[in-house]
């Protein structure tokens, strides 16, 4: 350090040179002032000084990550490198300028850091902060994702799609992800100082992805979200209400509390957010018939009473019509060779890993070919995707519940897994990304060796086949699998016999309005009825619900429901038992967007909403919740009550700020109806 001839502190200036650094570390599109940049990637400064630097000057930059200096001056021994180039010859308007290259490791942490420069014995800070990200572009970093057209998908959209229903009705919900919008990177930097991660474990996806998904759940930590499937929301926004991630973690970076409420889709929508935020290829995934099974049995025991009707406080496990969880892209050097790639994770708080509400990351080749000992909770995971479903039939018998085992289905869980198509506003099947085919020789053995490491040594030994009943009673259904609010249910339950010998079969089927999760809201109503098949080839028995046994619980339950109908058959001759389950979904009007197809940079634009009530019942309490990102934030307009017939019309002013693809949602809750959603595609142009 030259110390005859300091450089003084109030004629050093840097510039961060932001722009240029953001375009070429692909982070230009983030709402904030400071410099980002991604690991493992040289980024460029500008240093002014007052005169011309000698050979025997010393300029040390320092960055300060959290309340630590860095040390060594260039930061040599973090491997930090910086290489001091192109200084100019002094003017007297702007001193010499000179070109700093720096490049920080491919491991290094990430964070907030902020930089100071020293010369001689002084030191100038400037108070600028420098955030530093993952670099899935950088093939050194754990995080690498060697497809452009991926990388853009997992890291640089800002939107998608969740996608919800059930197995056979599968629906997508628009889903603005908003990793760039104003705050939300503070808000993720805050989850990593309130997580007490040491510098060497924020270099670590694995680390900061397991932590980030206790984080996102309010349950230790007072985290992001507060997770509630009560049907009651009053006290908060109701999870349906969401239409993207953005406007959560804006609040609660202002609030420091958690935000009410979360289920599913909406944890996984903020963790893709966070993930793709920090530079961590994300994704959200979709199971269809997801198995929460309690007792790492691979079985999940349905309970029916004589009635037909499922019995909820008999079982702690539970089947999910849909169950949102997300990927992320890493290597997994902790683990043995072969399981990098795609990870589970799941911000839900369904169960406790390692003593708090946190799951995965878990590798998909682990899930998929059962290699279920290896962290983290690939056990749950495993067992969402394969469980056998068990129906049991529960009698009284002298005062007593007597259990009949109805029917083991070794298909039925695990079905459709579903995420958005890389490039393509269209869902993607990855059942196979977590399991073997259904029945073939890959996936017995997959079993076999998960069951190695479970507790299902009981387990039915017949996955393959199953041996033939002595009646061959089928039964079937025949109606409308999709329902408009406010119409009658009417089905066809149709019993058949391929065998020409008469039997009497003793028939009980129950209608119920269940939650997604399975919660039962409502007996609708059963029937009871005996039958002689004498040789016919089918009798149809009906079954038939008015509307308003159901209409006033869709009105009480702030969630959205489903009709289940379950089908018991006993043949009394031969005491065999045939059961069925099936699953009605509703279907909903639509909203109608009117807006242009491209609009400017700065040049308002008006976007307007409208519904038709095209049902035959009210919708009471409507709310319309839109949000444009790069437009508006979201924004609430309160309906009031829409009458069969009736059509509102409302309008918000957009002032587009960003160029390229953008898209509007809006979604419509009421207490009749919840979740009619739409998106709407407009192109920004400078």
């Amino acid at each position: 350090i030259s110390d005859d001839s300091p450089l003084p502190q109030g004629t050093l200036g840097v510039d961060l040179l932001k722009w240029e650094n953001a375009c070429l570390h692909h982070t230009d599109a983030y709402d904030n002032k400071s410099l980002i940049v991604r690991r493992g990637q040289d980024f460029q400064l500008k240093l002014m000084f007052d005169r011309e630097l000698k050979d025997n000057d010393r300029v040390v930059l320092q960055f300060s990550f959290g309340k630590n200096i860095i040390p060594n001056g260039i930061l040599t021994l973090a491997g930090w490198h910086s290489v001091l180039s192109q200084c100019d010859k002094p003017t007297k308007s702007n001193g010499t300028l000179c070109l700093v290259t720096v490049v920080s490791p491919a491991d290094a942490a990430i964070g907030k850091y902020l930089l100071s420069v020293k010369t001689g014995a002084n030191v100038y800070n400037p108070g600028n902060t420098i955030y530093l990200l993952f670099n899935p572009w950088c093939k050194a970093d754990a995080v690498f994702m060697p497809s452009d057209a991926e990388r853009l998908e997992y890291v640089l959209n800002d939107t998608g799609y969740i996608y919800v229903g059930s197995s056979a009705k599968i629906f997508e919900k628009p889903w603005n992800f908003g990793q760039f919008e104003e705050d939300v990177l503070d808000s993720c930097m805050y989850l990593l100082d309130k997580s007490g991660l040491k510098p060497n474990f924020r270099k670590d996806p694995v680390t900061v992805s397991r932590t980030m998904s206790a984080l996102v759940n309010s349950n230790d930590d007072a985290g992001v979200l507060f997770g509630n499937w009560s049907g009651n929301y009053g006290s908060g926004t109701s999870p349906l209400a969401w239409t993207g991630s953005a406007t959560i973690l804006q609040k609660y970076y202002k609030t420091k509390k958690p935000i009410c409420f979360g289920q599913c889709w909406v944890f996984s929508g903020v963790l893709t957010t966070v993930m793709r935020c920090l530079g961590i290829p994300a994704r959200s995934v979709s199971n269809f018939a997801s198995a929460h099974d309690t007792q790492e049995n691979l079985k999940v025991d349905i309970f029916l009473n004589e009635r037909g009707e499922k019995v909820d406080k008999l079982t702690t496990d539970s089947v999910w019509n849909f169950h949102v969880w997300n990927d992320v892209w890493m290597k997994r050097s902790d683990l043995p060779e072969g399981f990098d790639g795609w990870q589970a994770i799941d911000a839900t708080p369904q169960e406790i890993s390692q003593g708090i509400f946190q799951c995965g990351p878990s590798p998909l080749k682990a899930i998929r070919s059962g290699e279920v000992y290896l962290p983290y909770d690939s056990k749950f995971i495993f067992a969402e995707v394969n469980a056998d479903k068990v129906y049991w039939l529960v009698k009284n018998v002298s005062g007593k519940d007597k259990y009949i085992k109805l029917r083991e289905e070794t298909k039925a869980i695990g079905k459709n897994i579903s995420t958005k198509a890389v490039g393509k506003n269209t869902r993607e099947d990855i059942t196979a990304q977590y399991k073997f085919l259904e029945g073939s020789l890959e996936e017995r053995k997959t079993m076999d060796k998960a069951c190695s490491f479970l507790k299902c040594s009981d387990m039915v030994d017949g996955r393959l086949t199953s041996s033939p009943l002595t009646a061959g009673i089928q039964l079937k259904t025949d109606g409308e699998k999709s329902l408009w609010p406010g119409n009658p249910i009417d089905l066809k339950i149709i019993v058949s016999s391929p065998s020409a010998e008469s039997w009497t079969v003793s028939l009980t089927a129950s209608c119920q309005l269940q939650s997604y999760t399975g919660k039962v809201e409502a007996n609708l109503g059963f029937i009871k009825q005996t039958v002689q098949t004498e040789g016919k080839p089918a009798i149809e028995i009906p079954l038939n619900v008015a509307a308003d046994t159901y209409i006033k619980t869709l009105a009480s339950v702030e969630d959205e429901l489903l009709i289940k109908v379950n089908i018991i058959a006993e043949v009394q001759e031969t005491g065999e038992k045939v059961s069925d389950e099936l699953t009605l979904t509703f279907q909903y009007p639509s909203i109608k967007v009117e807006m242009p197809e491209t609009a400017k940079i700065n040049e308002a634009f008006t976007c307007a909403f409208v519904f038709k009530n095209t049902l035959a019942i009210p919708l009471e309490k409507s709310k319309l919740y839109v949000e444009g990102l790069g437009f508006f934030k979201m924004e609430i307009f309160d309906e009031g009550d829409i009458r069969p017939g009736g059509i509102f019309k409302s309008k918000i002013i957009c002032h587009p700020r960003k160029a390229g693809e953008k898209k509007i949602i809006a979604q419509l809750n009421s207490m009749q109806v919840k979740g009619i959603s739409v998106e709407k595609i407009i192109f920004i142009t400078e």
